[in-house]
């Protein structure tokens, strides 16, 4: 493995706290020793490091080439604002990707979902292969959550996207509840690959003892259930505050919400409203002090909106098992975070739309911390195993290399560079 260009497309990369540029980036580093790779990279939206960083233009940051693309950064609680801001980075990215220089292969990421479209474009153009890695499926989850309503620009446009799965070299999911999502639409399950994703787990590592982020928050002496993330709109954290007011009688259960999003303005007025004084919010934690603040919790949360199940795999999940912290999964029992905690045995699960199961959850794991501790040192093994950084690495970098010394037959229709349905993939499309 030596020397192949590489192009890869996501908005989000460093110094962004948001989960999939963090994960980006930690994959890009341990890739750039065997592989010459840009990333065209937008904005950060959140950067609690403070590291300074160029906001257009060329960059370098551990032997990964960026190209920043200028775009606008409105409210992520507006629908319109997050269009918009989509719509700029995909013209930047779009007109960057005129610029760059023939790479061996393409990877493109689903933040903004549109990726895949200048993806298979360049595909096209430069006879490359083409790698698209989904952290989401879109229009699905959008049209799940109601927040476009299906109808037949969004069915037009999951035939067109689903048409670019079906001819990219390599489709990359999370976990298998995505897999069948795709099969199931028509993408041969030789094109796919399940790799989720990882923790480093030399960074995140479990701290009981002199946990600097328990004493500055004072958390000593509660029972500390913790979500730490994007507050979006797929992680039903409507639920969690429903259940800290019907528990809030439990003065040693402490509620602590890390992290920004869409939905974090709403859930504050909530709280506010119900003066719900054992729920706490605090901004995204620096990189540097995960290790800290994902170990300061006794139980973490990982909800996910039975609605997206399948279109969504909580990447939060994975830090959690490296601090050694059981994971309470408020979740359809599909759902690849599900299934992990429940073949491994770190946690407990509970489906959404059951408050009193809920309630009745947490009290039960705050009255057993002995069985908590057990599952905690089950988690951290289990990071170890399976879910380490330098494991992903590996296997992506040896999927990479793969796909680009891979035979020509994988790829359909080079002659459509739009990608949009043709004859040829109309019956598969029909399917959708």
């Amino acid at each position: 493995m030596s020397g192949h260009r590489v192009l890869i497309f996501n908005r989000s990369y460093w110094p962004d706290a948001e989960a999939s540029g963090q994960l980006l980036t930690e994959l890009c580093e341990d890739l750039a020793c065997d592989f010459d790779l840009t990333v065209v990279a937008g904005q950060p939206n959140q950067n609690p490091s403070g590291v300074p960083c160029k906001s257009w233009g060329r960059d370098q940051h551990h032997g990964v080439n960026i190209r920043r693309v200028p775009h606008l950064t409105l409210g992520k609680t507006s629908l319109w604002g997050r269009a918009v801001n989509m719509l700029t980075y995909l013209a930047g990215a779009a007109v960057t990707a005129l610029c760059v220089s023939r790479p061996a292969a393409v990877v493109v990421e689903t933040d903004p979902f549109l990726l895949p479209i200048i993806g298979r474009w360049l595909q096209w153009r430069h006879r490359c292969r083409l790698i698209v890695y989904l952290q989401d499926i879109y229009p699905d989850v959008a049209v799940a959550l109601n927040k476009v309503r299906q109808g037949w620009f969004t069915n037009l446009l999951r035939r067109w996207l689903f048409s670019i799965y079906r001819q990219a070299d390599r489709v990359i999911v999370l976990g298998d509840d995505m897999r069948s999502i795709l099969t199931e639409s028509g993408v041969s399950p030789e094109r796919i690959t399940v790799l989720p994703n990882w923790a480093d787990t030399t960074r995140i590592y479990p701290i009981r003892d002199a946990n600097s982020f328990r004493q500055r928050e004072h958390l000593e002496g509660h029972f500390v259930v913790m979500y730490s993330g994007n507050m979006g709109l797929c992680q039903s954290l409507d639920e969690v505050l429903e259940a800290a007011a019907r528990i809030r009688d439990r003065r040693d259960i402490l509620f602590v919400l890390i992290g920004d999003g869409a939905s974090r303005p709403r859930l504050e007025q909530f709280v506010r409203e119900r003066g719900l004084e054992n729920v706490r919010f605090l901004p995204y934690q620096p990189h540097s002090e995960l290790a800290h603040s994902l170990s300061a919790a006794d139980l973490h949360l990982v909800p996910l909106d039975a609605r997206v199940t399948g279109c969504v795999v909580p990447s939060k999940l994975y830090g959690i098992l490296a601090a050694g912290v059981p994971a309470l999964v408020i979740a359809d029992e599909r759902c690849e975070a599900s299934r992990v905690v429940e073949r491994s045995h770190t946690g407990r699960i509970v489906p959404p739309g059951n408050p009193d199961l809920l309630v009745d959850t947490i009290a039960w794991c705050a009255d057993h911390r002995q069985e908590l501790l057990e599952m905690g040192s089950r988690a951290r093994q289990l990071a170890e195993r399976e879910y380490d950084r330098k494991t992903a690495s590996k296997r992506f970098a040896h999927l990479l290399y793969d796909t680009i010394h891979g035979s020509d037959a994988v790829r359909e229709s080079q002659e459509n560079p739009s990608g949009i349905p043709t004859a040829e993939t109309e019956k598969a499309a029909s399917r959708l």
